[in-house]
């Protein structure tokens, strides 16, 4: 079984760990990056990022393209012919990944519905705006702009 599995427009590539190593890779500007691989030159801008579905909006070369991206774990699970529990929403945001608090765009008190812009976390030079998963009331606000969060903190509860 290969370590990743890319699915672009219902056609998948296998991706073994080995070839990672051989990618050449420059970040130019946040989401923004020049790709050599077998003697091709590639411009990549990322779109969008949701962490939680493991999907990936980007750019290539101007080409815009949508890219679900499964490990080990995923690719076993639809092997076996299990499927995925859908996760239970949670009202609660939790940081998907250590970063940076740029923006807190709610305060409490305020209302949210699903897919409101609430907090944008700097990771891995990319900017990630989370949103509101549901709808509810702001009930606070555990972090503030300019700091620093670790994965799996609690960012902001929503009641």
């Amino acid at each position: 079984m290969p370590k990743y599995q890319v699915t672009i427009n219902n056609r998948e590539y296998p991706v073994e760990e080995e070839q990672l190593y051989g990618l050449d890779v420059l970040a130019h500007g946040p989401g923004q990056y020049h790709l050599l691989h077998e003697g091709k030159s590639y411009h990549i801008e990322v779109l969008a990022l949701d962490l939680v579905s493991k999907v990936v909006s980007l750019t290539v070369n101007g080409r815009q393209q949508t890219m679900h991206l499964a490990d080990e774990t995923d690719q076993l699970v639809k092997q076996l012919g299990f499927s995925t529990v859908s996760a239970a929403k949670s009202k609660n945001v939790i940081a998907p990944m250590p970063g940076l608090v740029l923006d807190v765009m709610v305060k409490p008190g305020d209302h949210v519905t699903e897919g409101t812009p609430l907090i944008i976390l700097e990771a891995m030079k990319m900017e990630n705006v989370l949103k509101a998963e549901g709808d509810g009331e702001v009930k606070a606000i555990s972090v503030t702009k300019g700091e620093a969060v670790e994965k799996r903190q609690l960012l902001i509860e929503i009641d």
